[in-house]
């Protein structure tokens, strides 16, 4: 496997110096393909919901395009303790309804986030290690945690901070506690996806959120940074691969995520076009039932789970040719995957480093029959067929190399909104999924889909398979509150060695994202995959 490098195109003039565009070129068109299930910064945390906020609700912490930290709502931060941290905030910033940004603004929002009703995925993985907000003035917030949380400013960069002024909340009244902040007003859902509620302080203001229609975006006036290029910002849901390339081909979109991986090649012969590409933070992964017997989708094995036994998981891992699925099934735009976040990452191994998990039908077949099932048994794979590059295909394909070593499989393809409603529900068996670290570092898949559930400590919000290794949740927490950047890495290569040496989870590839765009304009790809309007501008 050849080591991941984050390739794309820097756009390196300001936009001072980039020439004018005529009054129609003002409007960009993006066809999306995945569509957020909500305007509601807080309602799910998945990628196309992370994305939109973005545009509309700022973090105190941004993100580069490489997922290094940048002040955004926050100027600077540094701990005054062992365990707090100090936040000094902007004081020129507005909410888009012209009242004033300020910590207890930041109070409000955390408060909010545990309550969500209804939300697939709570923001709680990146607030539950808060255990106290101090406010010494209306532009300084201290967090205080139970033990040393040296994640706590990459934390502050995953959810949007709304307003309470515009919700009807005295902020200063507002006494936090770990149990909630009391009986105090909060926006629903719906006032988000209606507009109502959708008061950030982002480049952009919400026009309209219609599910299946397509999203607006209109530029913010009163914006206290740069300037968004666009006046207006049309998102258009056109999550099959064919209409969505030929809708960009024929102009009646500029831009558009993931495009048709065979028809890279095409589009980048296109003297109309440009295509740009880097390596993402995201990895699809096939995650097990470790704990229902009966399992909900196996068959042929009397009511046992022979996904409890080490030796299963370990055949079905090793019968996945990696190398195939990355070749055959994704064009060579992906990375074969040895554990949950690519090499170069923070706390990722080194390449060479993991024990060689390789293709070996052979030694699949043998462990199966040392583990009791020297003639398979049957399992279907849950997949959604829209959410991520060639998901259902991907599924396909493993699949057919599982039923190569006598595992009879089937599959079960699903839009996503249905995938992980079922998911959820814990319907799978094993599933196709993908999660991209939105810190930016192996804590963030360890605490998220492996982690021993734990709602109270924020850990394995998305582990639908159950899986629990209490000695690799004690290293991972270990490693949440050792502040020393080298002693931490080390600590999450460990737990992340620990549980592929359990095999607890069969990590695929990484994702190479490609976007596709008129020649006229210019993208600098994200680890985070995420498409982000006021970051496309005019190209050089």
């Amino acid at each position: 496997m050849s080591s991941p490098v984050f390739r794309g195109l820097v756009v390196a003039a300001l936009a001072t110096a980039i020439p004018a565009l005529p009054l129609a070129a003002q409007e960009l068109r993006i066809g999306l393909a995945s569509e957020p299930s909500s305007a509601d910064p807080h309602f799910h945390n998945l990628g196309p919901n992370n994305q939109l906020r973005r545009a509309i609700f700022e973090s105190l912490v941004g993100t580069d395009a490489a997922q290094q930290l940048t002040p955004l709502l926050a100027e600077s931060w540094a701990p005054v303790s062992d365990t707090s941290w100090q936040f000094n905030l902007r004081k020129d910033v507005s909410f888009s309804d012209g009242s004033p940004f300020d910590a207890y603004d930041v109070v409000y929002t955390v408060c909010r986030i545990p309550g969500v009703p209804d939300s697939p995925s709570l923001f709680t993985t990146y607030t539950g290690g808060i255990t106290g907000l101090e406010v010494p003035d209306a532009h300084t917030l201290i967090v205080h945690s139970a033990e040393p949380y040296p994640l706590m400013p990459t934390e502050f960069s995953t959810f949007g901070i709304i307003s309470a002024r515009a919700n009807g909340v005295d902020g200063s009244a507002l006494t936090f506690s770990t149990e909630g902040c009391g009986d105090m007003a909060v926006p629903a859902t719906q006032a988000f996806n209606d507009g109502s509620a959708a008061i950030g302080t982002g480049p952009f203001l919400l026009d309209s959120f219609r599910r299946g229609e397509g999203i607006s975006l209109v530029r913010n006036p009163g914006y206290w940074g740069e300037a968004a290029h666009w006046e207006r910002v049309t998102m258009l849901p056109l999550t099959s691969e064919g209409p969505r390339v030929a809708a960009l081909i024929a102009g009646d979109v500029d831009f558009v995520e993931n495009p048709p991986l065979q028809d890279l090649e095409r589009l980048n012969a296109d003297p109309g076009l440009r295509v740009v590409q880097g390596i993402s933070n995201r990895v699809i992964y096939i995650h097990l039932d470790h704990k229902q017997a009966p399992s909900p989708m196996i068959t042929g094995t009397d009511g046992a789970n022979p996904l409890q036994d080490i030796r299963v998981r370990e055949a079905l891992t090793i019968a996945v040719n990696r190398d195939a699925i990355v070749e055959r099934i994704m064009g060579g735009v992906a990375v074969s995957a040895g554990e949950l976040l690519p090499p170069g990452m923070f706390g990722a191994h080194v390449e060479g480093d993991l024990p060689p998990r390789g293709f070996d039908a052979d030694r699949a077949r043998a462990l199966l029959a040392e583990a009791g099932y020297p003639n398979g048994f049957g399992i279907t794979i849950g997949t959604p067929n829209d959410r991520y590059i060639n998901d259902a295909q991907v599924a396909q394909a493993v699949a057919q190399m599982w039923a190569r070593i006598g595992v009879e499989t089937q599959i079960d393809a699903s839009t996503a909104s249905t995938f992980f409603s079922r998911r959820n529900a814990f319907e799978f068996s094993a599933y196709l999924a993908g999660w991209g670290a939105g810190t930016g570092e192996m804590s963030s898949p360890l605490r998220a889909l492996l982690a021993t559930r734990n709602s109270d400590l924020g850990l394995g919000g998305t582990n639908r398979g159950q899986y629990s290794n209490p000695a690799m949740d004690a290293v991972l927490l270990e490693a949440l509150r050792t502040v020393d950047d080298t002693a931490r890495e080390n600590l999450l290569r460990q737990a992340s060695r620990m549980a592929m040496d359990d095999y607890a989870i069969i990590p695929l590839h990484y994702e190479v994202t490609p976007w596709a765009m008129r020649a006229s304009i210019d993208y600098e790809p994200r680890a985070d995959q995420y498409t982000l309007p006021y970051m496309i501008h005019p190209a050089n």
